[in-house]
């Protein structure tokens, strides 16, 4: 099993105001769009406009001056007085990102009791990630993880081929449950999505995995997760962001007396008695072990790591990381030590 299952139907009533999962597809793909370009571009905006640090014509570092080789109008005046040694500047130069997603759609994505399930706030995640990397010239394509199999999308530019994509991940069917009878053999699972990411993504950018991680985690907690060392092998070549989905009530059991648990990748079934206070306790504790588990498996693999939430304010909280991670680029140069970090991407960025 993947660890703390949770009621596989949702509680309470519906909120008055159409949700995200209320509306049609193509209504759907407005909300979303209003939501980034008006949210999140008017909270990032100048050197926080790309979602990550990442190439463009910015600034990226001084070093110092070659006699025959640089040209005197790239001098670095500012260091060369501070250092007393000739420096001229470097720049990145531009050159069109391309990002590559791997979208989590297996059965656990399903499920939710909040606003969102974990699978609408996935196609969430796609749309701020498509909608702050986009600019001329860069790509996007994707990988959507399915029980059927790996739904492939070519890296392509424009708002258009974006618009297509979360179409498409909107509009995929659900499994409604497991039925051993058309569930294949052998489902893809996160590793093989992982792998089929490396293989498609041969030029370095950045690549963005949704999912809830809960693929195939070992009960020991020290014992590492199969899908850790596809992403460690991404993150040599690519920057990753991990965006990691996940749903109260897989962290918390309510009290709600008899229930009957449900693992949605195996269809295993288990009536519970939520009402004993050391059962819940129990509970509690192995889902954070479990998100810590995740945590220190993203974090060995040098991955950035991004959590939402189906009952918080995403937007809020890729502000909140997108400036998080600011501050930490920028660390080294208010340091004073190391050279001048780039302040951020020009044309959208990787992790």
């Amino acid at each position: 099993m993947r660890g703390p299952a949770a009621p596989p139907a949702r509680s309470g009533t519906p909120p008055a105001d159409p949700t995200l999962a209320d509306l049609a597809p193509d209504g759907r793909l407005r909300r979303l769009e209003l939501t980034v370009t008006r949210r999140l571009d008017g909270l990032l905006h100048g050197q926080y406009r790309g979602l990550l640090p990442g190439p463009g014509s910015e600034v990226a570092g001084s070093r110092e001056y070659r006699p025959g080789e640089d040209e005197v109008r790239r001098m670095d005046w500012a260091v060369t007085a501070r250092t007393t040694v000739p420096h001229v500047r470097e720049v990145d130069a531009d050159r069109e990102l391309t990002t590559w997603l791997l979208v989590d759609a297996s059965p656990s994505m399903e499920y939710g009791t909040a606003e969102l399930d974990k699978r609408e706030l996935a196609v969430a995640a796609v749309a701020a990630v498509g909608f702050l990397t986009a600019g001329s010239g860069n790509r996007l394509g994707a990988q959507l993880l399915a029980p059927d199999g790996l739904r492939r999308f070519p890296a392509r530019s424009g708002r258009t081929h974006l618009l297509g994509l979360l179409r498409a991940l909107l509009s995929a069917p659900r499994v409604g449950g497991y039925d051993p009878d058309t569930a294949p053999l052998a489902p893809p699972d996160l590793t093989d999505g992982l792998a089929a990411v490396g293989r498609v993504a041969a030029r370095r950018g950045l690549v963005v995995v949704v999912s809830d991680f809960l693929d195939g985690l070992p009960d020991e907690p020290a014992a590492p997760p199969p899908w850790e060392a596809p992403l460690r092998r991404l993150a040599v070549r690519h920057q990753v962001l991990a965006v990691q989905v996940t749903d109260p009530r897989e962290l918390e059991l309510p009290d709600v007396g008899l229930i009957t648990l449900v693992d949605p990748e195996t269809g295993r079934r288990r009536e519970v008695w939520t009402g004993d206070p050391r059962l819940r306790q129990r509970y509690a504790e192995a889902a954070v072990a479990q998100r810590d588990q995740v945590r220190q498996a993203l974090r060995r693999c040098g991955a950035g790591h991004l959590p939402l939430r189906t009952d918080r304010d995403w937007c809020a909280d890729i502000v909140r990381h997108v400036h998080a991670q600011r501050r930490l680029a920028l660390a080294p140069a208010a340091s004073g030590g190391g050279p001048t970090p780039r302040p951020g991407a020009a044309r959208g960025g990787a992790a």
